[in-house]
């Protein structure tokens, strides 16, 4: 029987992969097959596919049957393409091993260059080259990178030798020692990996190889990966591809470059080729943020012939993959190589801008294909704040930085990621300052307000991090230094030690003393253009949870087609408003509560008034009062003893009374539908406050479509209980106004007996709406409030996937959404269902509410714009399916 095909060729204008096979090759894997097949300039290599990943890891760092055979084989192609012998003495073929999944993770894996290189081969590539200087210097970083990346020692060590050398012989640059240092520091090398392994570094090409090979697969699993993926909710891939690539090189000399460049700016997303390049060097120096790399339009200066052949290149990428690429390239002795392309990250302001432009450009004819340029994380990285230009005086200004990553951060001072974490567990804003990022630090910038880094480009790791997660980055900023060791960083006279409030601009590259206000950000045009086109293509409702006037305003600012839940019990707790309220509470009798809740009547009718008002046209869903009483009462002593004088009872009285109301497991108790069934006159004072406001504005000429929403209902006989205490209101008010406003009652699905029985509940109501953060709780039994006691670790430990209170639990909860649907369609085929937890605004959550048949999502104001591409986009993916 012949192997299963794990290994994928390409290069010579040919590939056996192309751009579709992403999750089997990987995105890097995929697009240099692509690249190959369309006759770009690709050195050759193969791939071995993310399906070994997923074996490898199964099976504690086996390979498959027939892998090696695989790999061996595709060696061989290379060596037929690059005409040199893997292994070879005088004249070798030396590869990159690069990591490569089907979704981008900057700098999460792992990469090593110049595999290949031994005693005796890197003599031969000295002489095969005229060029003893390069050859060991290609030679000294793959035993660091070999070292640091296979065998796990500590990259520092490698830097602190190479530092001691540069001072011994007065260098500041690596370019500045010459060959008798590089072969010195060879030697010093391996003395490093032999004191750090016990073993003399591997000459075997091969076994260079394999190993390679394997810590690829294994930087898969990763504590960096794991939690680069935890972070953006990156699931269902098997694992990395890797990728084996024939070397070109950047180092050999002053005709040699090596770089990264956009094909457009990734910051606001003006069509220029914008990127970073260094003479003389190899790719991860670029990228490392080591050197301070020039600007790509200085190449034009100096290689004029290959940036000319860049440009062409780069029009070609986008033009082929209609999208913003991000390139990767080396130039050796004239000669243009591209090393990969893939969608480049970009802020939220780019991604709009490019999706815009590229339609008015023509290179993007259907407005459905261009929505997915744009991510609901893109839209909301353009409702965070700017800081206020009126406040910043060049006195202020600290220090200067590249505009890595836009928008505002204030926050403390922190020099470690592990600080930053700490600090953002207790709640506190963090700027996190560091010389340059590495992999390690993504879970500290992840926790950080903002990064500010002293070294490093705008291609550097914490500016490609910073941009594709939306956080505000200041870049290179060289004119503060930084000192780890004493906590603190300084701008001549200036000293800023850890704790201490800085802000930063990442739109202008700033660093400023002090917390800064910020202000509101505006929205462009573009923004505008592209919501229409998204709202074109969608055809599920977003509405909004609110609560307030001012809340319901700015929802509908921003797109909400009305109100999908409005809490009712954030109503009572103004000055005048909770003392009423908590008459009511303490009442002995029906009576005596009636009189109390007369009281709250026109602050409620008031209420209504103003969001039906803000909401005048659109569906409005007021959910009656739902929490346990004893929550509008005072916990303190001083509170009790205030409250007791001014209901004129004994405090004696009062504390007893408190206690009697206080619940073992509020949760599950005296709250919801179960108030208004033991205490009727709640349920209708809410009633008659929100038909009279209705009136009143219907009165004035202005529309209104209340709904009334009975919550915590788990059985039907609850649901008609309350049904007719609203009806029967309705009618007196009705009499009373001489005039009537249509008026829907229906019931919040939160109690998993209540999917159980939809389709009776459904016999009677007139509209579902899913409270899915209730429904999690009880679904799960996990206290919401208390989960972050475990949660963390579940997560870590990979018993749950995601944090079931953001990301909607489609195999339990969802299953619950998806039968209690269907039950009441069944019974009543056009009753109108929605979802109004908090996972409404979760992209993931929307795809499945919308393949489910819902209605509506309903989420916070600012997540709206968040959830009206997310809707749109699951029709686009359900119509792909199609």
């Amino acid at each position: 029987m012949k192997p299963k095909k794990y290994v994928y060729t390409f290069g010579g204008g040919k590939a056996e992969g192309d751009k579709s096979m992403k999750n089997l090759l990987g995105g890097k894997g995929a697009n240099l097959a692509e690249m190959s097949a369309i006759d770009l300039p690709i050195p050759p290599g193969f791939t071995l596919s993310a399906e070994i990943c997923d074996y490898y890891n199964t099976y504690n760092g086996e390979w498959p049957v027939g892998l090696e055979e695989q790999v061996q084989e595709s060696v061989r192609h290379v060596e037929g393409l690059m005409d040199l012998s893997f292994g070879d003495a005088s004249d070798p073929l030396l590869v990159s091993v690069r990591s490569g999944a089907a979704i981008s993770m900057p700098g999460m894996m792992d990469t090593v260059l110049n595999l290949g290189l031994n005693d005796q081969s890197v003599q031969g590539l000295a002489q095969k080259t005229n060029n003893e200087r390069f050859a060991y210097d290609c030679y000294r970083r793959f035993i660091d990178m070999f070292g640091n990346v296979v065998m796990g020692i500590n990259h520092e060590e490698f830097e602190e030798v190479l530092q001691k050398l540069k001072d011994e012989h007065g260098a500041d640059l690596d370019t500045e020692l010459g060959v008798e240092e590089l072969k010195e520091l060879v030697d010093r090398y391996q003395t490093v990996y032999r004191e750090n392994t016990g073993d003399h570094f591997p000459q075997d090409p091969n076994k260079q190889l394999h190993l390679a090979i394997d810590a690829v697969f294994g930087s898969w699993s990763s504590k960096r990966a794991q939690t680069y993926r935890k972070i953006n909710r990156i699931t269902g891939l098997l694992g990395t591809a890797v990728n084996v690539q024939a070397m070109v090189y950047g180092n050999m000399g002053q005709d040699c470059a090596t770089g990264v460049c956009f094909t457009r700016n990734p910051a606001d997303g003006t069509k220029e080729l914008y990127g970073e390049f260094l003479v003389n060097a190899q790719g991860e120096d670029v990228v490392a943020g080591i050197r301070t790399p020039r600007n790509i339009n200085e190449l034009q200066a100096d290689m004029s012939q290959s940036y000319e052949e860049l440009l062409e290149v780069t029009e070609k990428l986008e033009q082929h993959y209609q999208d913003m690429q991000d390139i990767e390239f080396t130039i050796q002795q004239g000669t243009l190589y591209i090393l990969q392309t893939r969608n480049g990250k970009r802020t939220g302001t780019a991604a709009l801008k490019i999706a815009t432009d590229m339609v008015e450009e023509g290179l993007i004819s259907r407005k459905g294909a261009v929505l997915n340029l744009v991510e609901p994380r893109h839209l909301d990285q353009l409702l965070h704040p700017q800081l206020s230009q009126s406040d910043i005086d060049n006195d202020s200004i600290i220090g200067h930085g590249l505009p890595a990553s836009p928008g505002a951060a204030v926050g403390k001072v922190v020099f470690s990621s592990e600080k930053a974490e700490q600090e953002h567990k207790k709640g506190e804003p963090v700027i996190l300052v560091r010389i340059e990022t590495s992999p390690e630090d993504v879970g500290g910038m992840s926790a950080a307000e903002g990064i500010l880094t002293s070294r490093g480009g705008m291609t550097s790791h914490a500016a490609v991090v910073a941009r594709g997660w939306g956080k505000p980055c200041v870049a290179g900023c060289d004119d503060i230094v930084i000192n780890y060791q004493k906590q603190l960083f300084k701008n001549g006279s200036t000293v800023i030690r850890e704790g201490d409030w800085i802000s930063i601009d990442g739109a202008r590259g700033i660093v400023i003393k002090g917390r800064k206000p910020v202000e509101e950000p505006s929205f462009s045009d573009n923004y505008h253009t592209f919501m229409s086109w998204v709202d074109d293509i969608r055809d599920m409702e977003v509405r909004t949870n609110a609560d307030t006037p001012e809340d319901a305003t700015k929802a509908r600012e921003f797109g909400a087609e009305g109100i999908g839940l409005a809490r009712t019990e954030h109503m009572f707790f103004g000055e005048e408003r909770i003392k009423e309220m908590r008459r009511m509470i303490l009442s002995e009798s029906s009576e005596e509560r009636k009189k109390a809740l007369q009281g709250l009547l026109p602050y409620q009718r008031e209420d209504f008034i103003e969001i039906f008002g803000a909401m005048e046209g659109l569906p409005v869903t007021v959910r009656l009062l739902d929490p346990p009483l004893h929550e509008f009462l005072p916990d303190e002593e001083p509170e009790i003893k205030a409250l007791a004088r001014e209901l004129d009872i004994a405090v004696q009285e009062l504390r007893q009374k408190i206690r009697m109301l206080r619940e073992f497991n509020p949760m599950l108790g005296h709250r919801g539908c179960r108030l208004g069934i033991t205490y009727p006159e709640i349920t209708e004072m809410q009633t008659r406050a929100i038909l009279q406001a209705a009136i009143k504005l219907k009165k004035e000429g202005r529309h209104v479509e209340p709904e009334l929403m009975i919550p915590l209902v788990g059985t039907s006989e609850e649901f008609i209980h309350q049904h007719e205490v609203i009806d029967h209101v309705a009618l007196q008010v009705f009499e009373e106004e001489q005039e009537t406003v249509d008026y829907k009652v229906g019931t919040m699905i939160e109690v998993p007996r209540a999917a159980l029985v939809a389709d009776k509940i459904a016999e009677e109501a007139e509209f579902f709406s899913f409270g899915t953060n209730d429904l999690t709780q009880m679904t799960f039994g996990y206290s919401r409030d208390d989960a972050g006691k475990f949660l963390e670790s579940y997560l870590q430990e990979g018993i749950l996937e995601n944090d079931p209170f953001q990301v909607l639990d489609e195999e339990g909860v969802g299953s619950l959404v998806r039968m209690a649907t269907e039950k009441a369609h069944s019974v009543k085929r056009n009753l109108k269902v929605g979802i109004c937890g908090e996972h409404g605004g979760d992209p993931v959550s929307v795809r499945f509410c919308y393949n489910l048949g819902l209605n509506y999502v309903s989420c916070s104001p600012y997540r709206v714009p968040v959830a009206r591409l997310a809707a749109a986009q699951a029709r686009l993916s359900a119509v792909g399916r199609h």
